[in-house]
């Protein structure tokens, strides 16, 4: 304690001179050097002092005293805050009793305890805000979640599929995660921790029923889903087999993408004729069983796709003027396409939202040009145009 004193008492010195006036001090004649009443100097520190730990500990008080119920006990700014009212308690009993030297040290010792709470409370504030968006965030995100659990639900109800406990759930977890927001518009954050945890037990259990009811719609596709993979697939195979014969005639080392191919095709094989036989459950089953093969080979697709489109982009850059030219006109044409098939109740949000994002990096990649950076310029062009053939193959799919 002493020590904590001592070091205040360094403190009083530095503000002798911004807390009291010099005209408080008396002059004599202007030959003479100037003294003063330690005592009074003293009395006159100290009132200073008293009057600033006054204002900081109403400021400190309206600050934190609503809060005190919901700190734990053990927190940083509780402690500081109760040790600064022990030492104004201090220091306004020695101010009275006349022990001005102790009540300068004490005033600042407190002043020093409200300010490292009143700095707590601020960081903690900040913290909960930072957590606050987070969730915040977090439940957002499952809109799009929420929206295929409906879609199944609906989808499921046309095939005659039993959906009461898909839908008591989706109920249940979606109100759970409606009183995380709720608790948030209220301020209280820890509330909203824990009703999350909460929430995320709920979507467990909606997963697994969501699982269970989207493999018995599957079975009920089966047809469909099989014969579209069959199609798409089709198209891949020819897709992939050019490239690897174009790669090999230039020298290209080319065999992991063959070997990719190959299990690819050996799939595909059997998946074509158990679909001929009519056997769709067992073609579907074998597909999702296999979903790794599938995976990697379009993957190595997309591989592919992405190095040809940043050769193509590098020769369309050559002509600046040009390449924005056409990509605003394609992004018109999309827009217009996304507009016919929306009035047609296709539900098109999926690809506006990729349209948009196609803008946004276009528009930083003009603004990365006009600044002089083609190198990161030519990065967000080559994730706009992605986003833009991502757009094109929905319309070309639901054209």
């Amino acid at each position: 304690m002493r020590g904590l004193k001592l070091g205040a008492m360094a403190l009083a010195i530095l503000l002798v001179v911004s807390v009291i006036p010099f005209g408080i001090a008396e002059a004599s004649d202007s030959k003479t050097s100037q003294t003063f009443d330690n005592s009074t100097r003293e009395e006159e520190i100290a009132r200073g002092l008293i009057e600033q730990l006054q204002r900081l500990s109403e400021f400190a008080e309206r600050a934190i005293e609503p809060l005190k119920d919901k700190l734990p006990a053990n927190s940083t700014i509780i402690q500081n805050y109760n040790l600064a009212e022990e030492f104004k308690e201090k220091a306004l009993s020695e101010y009275e009793e006349g022990d001005y030297y102790n009540a300068i040290l004490d005033s600042l010792t407190a002043m020093h305890h409200y300010k490292l709470a009143l700095k707590g409370l601020k960081e903690g504030k900040e913290r909960m805000e930072e957590v606050r968006s987070r969730i915040k965030a977090e439940v957002e995100r499952l809109q799009r979640y929420f929206g295929l659990v409906e879609k199944t639900i609906k989808a499921a109800e046309n095939q005659g599929i039993d959906v009461s406990t898909l839908q008591a759930l989706y109920e249940e977890t979606k109100t759970a995660y409606e009183k995380v927001l709720e608790d948030l518009k209220e301020g209280d954050v820890e509330k909203a921790r824990e009703d999350l945890e909460i929430a995320k037990e709920k979507k467990t259990v909606l997963d697994e029923e969501l699982k269970r009811i989207r493999e018995q719609l599957a079975h009920a596709n089966a047809d469909k889903i099989v014969s579209q993979f069959l199609e798409k697939g089709g198209r891949a195979i020819e897709i992939v087999q050019n490239l690897t014969q174009m790669g090999e005639e230039r020298g290209y080392n080319v065999t992991e993408l063959q070997e990719r191919l190959d299990a690819f095709v050996a799939l595909y094989t059997q998946v074509e004729e158990l679909a001929s036989e009519e056997k769709w459950d067992e073609a579907l089953d074998l597909i999702e069983e296999n979903r790794e093969v599938i995976e990697e080979f379009y993957q190595a697709i997309k591989f592919i796709q992405r190095k040809a489109m940043e050769k193509k982009l590098e020769e369309e850059l050559q002509n600046f003027r040009e390449f924005v030219k056409n990509f605003t006109e394609r992004m018109k044409e999309d827009s217009r396409k996304l507009r016919e098939l929306k009035l047609q109740g296709v539900d098109t949000r999926a690809p506006e939202l990729q349209l948009r994002v196609a803008s946004q990096e276009f528009k930083l990649g003009i603004n990365l040009m006009k600044a002089k950076k083609p190198a990161e310029a030519k990065a967000h062009f080559a994730i706009a145009l992605e986003a833009l053939q991502k757009v094109e193959e929905f319309i070309q799919e639901h054209t």
